[in-house]
């Protein structure tokens, strides 16, 4: 048996669903396409010019092993999938080696180390583009890739390698059906402007993670994105769950995943705006362990979904949350008392305000009042 057919038999062994191979080449097309919309990718320049060249990360790469994980092969809780994308959910985005799918990457990896093949450590790549030369995904009008059989609830992942091996042919078509525009007339913000363009500046997943302190765009979550973010603390699937690609999919008959189950019950709002230490860790951490870092941008993020919801009964929360140490737990909750309106809330913004000493809040809190 060729070292590829053995590479491709054991990534399906232990758990991928799909795998191709292709050189280490550049990707200009990558790097051309984040160019040309410079304006809504500044902050991602740099990072693209290094994903077009992999060998600019390893100078020894000759080969990209890439792989496709279904990660919906569970039912996800109703109550979550309003809070919480699937992919995260799923636990598999970016998992540490001490949690199921990231000990499955550290199993591929050791084993290509044990063919003989340095694996490169760090790596990034435009992983769509890299599975569709690999002919195992093609793309969606929504910029998500999609797996034959399987839609786009799928997580990619690359390995970087030294060896010359097989390679195989390219899917770089739009497998959408013709005329099918159901995930750009669904999208909330408008962030798909056209088949396979995105603005993530507006996009709900992008700024109910991405937007943190320190970070290229700053921790603001422009107004009009919060009144379309409903009651997202973490990702969004909106635009997957309209495509009728992924329609046989989600109304397929599935067993529960029991871990979800368990905590789908702490999953509320007020616990997320309230959140402790021990929820962070507990409950937040073993499913969204990679991009937020500090508990108070959930606590942020569930402001916003309890403003949207426009229910009374959330006042008594969000006051406690105007007591809250963090300015921006403070800021939001304004913003969503505000939302909420009626004289409850009206009163608790009025007696905070005499006591706040930040000037945001301040200056939140003065907005939220002439909303009212």
């Amino acid at each position: 048996m060729s070292i590829t057919a053995k590479i491709k038999e054991y990534a399906l062994d232990i758990g991928y669903s799909k795998v191709g191979i292709i050189p280490a080449d550049s990707f200009p097309e990558y790097i051309a396409d984040i160019t040309n919309r410079s304006e809504m990718y500044s902050f991602f320049a740099k990072g693209a010019s290094l994903a077009a060249e992999p060998r600019s990360q390893m100078p020894t790469a000759k080969s990209i092993i890439t792989t496709v994980l279904d990660y919906s092969q569970k039912n996800f809780p109703k109550e979550m999938v309003d809070k919480i994308g699937r992919i995260y959910q799923a636990r598999c985005y970016n998992a540490p080696p001490d949690r199921i799918h990231g000990a499955r990457t550290q199993l591929m990896r050791e084993y290509l180390g044990k063919l003989g093949c340095e694996v490169g450590t760090g790596i990034i790549l435009p992983e769509r583009i890299v599975a569709a030369k690999a002919g195992i995904v093609n793309f969606g009008k929504n910029n998500f890739a999609y797996a034959e059989g399987l839609g786009s609830f799928i997580y990619l992942t690359s390995f970087i390698v030294d060896q010359e091996l097989e390679y195989d042919s390219p899917t770089l078509e739009v497998g959408c059906p013709k005329g099918c525009n159901a995930c750009i007339k669904a999208c909330p913000t408008q962030a798909i402007y056209e088949p396979q363009k995105l603005n993530p500046l507006r996009c709900i997943g992008f700024n109910n993670w991405f937007t943190q302190d320190g970070g290229p765009v700053g921790n603001f979550v422009p107004y009009d994105i919060r009144e379309k973010m409903g009651t997202k603390l973490h990702g969004c699937d909106i635009c997957q769950e309209v495509c009728p690609r992924n329609h046989k999919n989600l109304s397929a008959p599935k067993p529960d995943d029991e871990y979800l189950v368990q905590i789908a019950k702490d999953y509320t709002l007020p616990n997320f705006l309230h959140m402790t230490d021990d929820f962070y860790q507990t409950r937040v951490q073993p499913l969204m362990h990679n991009y937020i870092k500090h508990k108070k941008y959930f606590q942020r993020n569930a402001a916003i979904g309890l403003g949207n919801l426009g229910d009374p009964a959330a006042i008594p929360d969000l006051a406690q949350a105007m007591a809250d140490p963090a300015e921006l737990v403070r800021e939001y909750a304004a913003w969503a008392l505000g939302k909420i309106g009626g004289n409850k809330a009206k009163q608790v913004l009025k007696a905070t305000l005499a006591s706040e000493t930040s000037d945001s809040v301040k200056r939140e809190i003065t907005t939220a009042l002439l909303a009212i």
